[in-house]
């Protein structure tokens, strides 16, 4: 199989080319939206054949970030949250931190600027040393501006300065630059016209420092940071400046140049230059109506009324202003009208979300005990063993069995013997297992008990202490004159071990405890602990 590059060339479609075309999707803000879904479809079919798993999610990531760009936002969320799904069960901390970060800019593209703020909080939370450094500012810089857009500056210009310090470190000279071109504008757009300019001096000599020249974006915020201090030579050499680079980038983007327009007129307006600022404004009337720039055409109408009156013309001013307020009520209708569209699609994916977990968790637990079943321990155990191995923490597992438990049901009643089991099962269930283990009932009166975050002696206390409890419990309104007991057999994980011999060594170990007279603890022999005296009589 072979792609298409963006030079128009054929390449071999592996693994390593698909991986090096993904990177390059993610770490650029510029590129056809098309082509880039087109290719990502392509790289997750071909991934998935290949068995290259990650690679087939960061795919289909990418065309979930096409898909919000298009502003199909419910399609789009759908897509994150599966993607997302998958790499929180995977533990793939790359694919997550990226997942809240489209996350995040579907958000903000609705106008959810709290949302927005969390996923970016949680984007940055999820990076690893998987995720590349350019990567890692820009998730800095993206937290940066979340947080100035809530108002919170001081949090804001401490992730600024860490970008612009961790690009500094790596000779990243585009995304230093970044940095300091959104610290810049978020100053301005806060009203911090002094700081803005401080940090676009800084913007302007590391731009001289790296051979680069300021963007057009970074060149109209000079221009309304300077028109606004007062410098309306510097402003309006800064705004024709942004034109100029505009064309040179061939940005080709028709509500980009309408807003550099815009500044464009502001200034000449304030320099008194009226008829050149209203020949500015034409311009921009002229791209909104060709390209439906909406935004751009109520700002175009505020700009307009403001010449008007700098003229004299106070009629024509505030019949324009009129127009403003109408097209400015209306385009904030629409907007309301999109983003509550947008928000009950978002909701029905959330709650298809929330029942898609519910179900799925409760395929994973008993009905008569709410415990988990046999299916989590397949699916869970597996992976506690595997990190036990990995960096020696430790696990201990023990199978937990009603004594006697038929005698319960033949003497009394199955309905007697489901209370005991929930009774039973609710001891279990309240047993500190460590912050990764769990209870489970495997079928009939077998309980299995995982417990983390302790020695192997640690965990049999407190397990000590819940045969005693279960022994000492007022069974009596139950089950009359029948004893509840219950034996315990224990063993350690070690290195390498798996669920199906973990499992027969606790089995070896509870045969023990029946075989012995029951309502007792008894260790697999192999586990080694000190001085077993001190174990209360229960244990053996």
């Amino acid at each position: 199989m072979v792609m298409m590059t963006r030079a128009g060339t054929e390449v071999p479609l592996d693994a390593a080319r698909m991986t090096q075309v993904v990177d390059e999707y993610e770490d650029l803000a510029d590129f056809d939206v098309a082509e880039a879904q087109a290719t990502a479809l392509m790289i997750e079919r071909a991934a998935d054949e290949a068995g290259e798993t990650e690679l087939r999610w960061r795919a289909r990531l990418l065309q979930a970030d096409m898909v919000e760009r298009r502003g199909e936002l419910a399609s789009a969320a759908k897509m994150i949250v599966e993607v997302l799904e998958w790499a929180q069960v995977s533990g793939c901390m790359r694919v997550q931190s990226r997942s809240h970060r489209v996350l995040a800019r579907l958000y903000h593209a609705m106008g959810d600027l709290a949302a927005n703020l969390e996923h970016m909080i949680q984007c940055v939370d999820a990076l690893d040393a998987t995720t590349p450094v350019s990567g890692r500012i820009a998730c800095l810089i993206k937290l940066a501006d979340a947080y100035a857009e809530t108002g919170s500056m001081p949090s804001a210009r401490d992730r600024y300065e860490q970008a612009i310090l961790t690009a500094a470190e790596h000779g990243n000279a585009r995304r230093q630059l970044m940095a300091l071109n959104n610290y810049a504008y978020a100053e301005y757009d806060r009203g911090n016209l002094p700081m803005a300019r401080r940090v676009l001096e800084r913007l302007r000599a590391a731009g001289e420092e790296h051979g680069r020249p300021l963007d057009f974006s970074a060149l109209d915020t000079v221009a309304r940071v300077e028109a606004l201090l007062g410098d309306l030579d510097a402003a309006e050499r800064a705004a024709r400046a942004a034109l100029r680079a505009y064309l040179d980038e061939n940005a080709q983007e028709a509500d980009a140049e309408a807003d550099l327009l815009l500044t464009l007129a502001f200034v000449q307006r304030l320099r008194g230059e009226l008829y050149d600022a209203q020949q500015t404004i034409d311009r921009v009337q002229a791209l909104c109506g060709r390209h439906a720039l909406r935004f751009n055409e109520v700002q175009a109408l505020f700009e307009q009324a403001e010449i008007q009156a700098a003229a004299g013309d106070f009629a024509r001013a505030y019949a324009t202003m009129h127009r403003f307020h109408t097209a400015e009520k209306r385009l904030q209708s629409a907007q309301r009208e999109a983003q509550a569209r947008n928000r009950q699609a978002l909701f029905e994916v959330d709650e298809a979300r929330r029942q898609a977990e519910w179900f799925r968790d409760q395929a994973r637990r008993d009905p008569l005990t709410g415990l988990h079943n046999r299916r989590y321990v397949d699916e869970r155990l597996p992976a506690l063993l595997e990190k036990a191995t990995g960096d020696g923490s430790p696990v201990t597992v023990a199978l937990i069995d009603l004594d006697h438990f038929k005698r319960v049901n033949d003497t009394l009643s199955h309905e007697t013997g489901d209370r005991v089991l929930t009774d039973v099962a609710a001891m279990i269930g309240r047993t500190d297992a460590g912050p990764a283990g769990f209870a489970a009932r495997l079928g009939g009166e077998e309980f299995l008990l995982v417990v983390t975050g302790v020695d192997v002696a640690g965990a049999a206390l407190r397990m000590e202490d819940l045969r005693q409890a279960i022994s000492g419990h007022p069974w009596e309104p139950v089950t009359g004159e029948l004893p509840v007991t219950v034996s315990i057999g224990v063993t350690a994980v070690t290195a390498g071990d798996t669920q199906s011999g973990v499992l027969a060594r606790a089995d070896e170990a509870l045969y023990e405890a029946k075989s012995g007279g029951r309502d007792r603890l008894c260790l697999d022999p192999r586990v080694q602990i000190a001085e077993r005296r001190r174990f209360r009589d229960g244990i053996r």
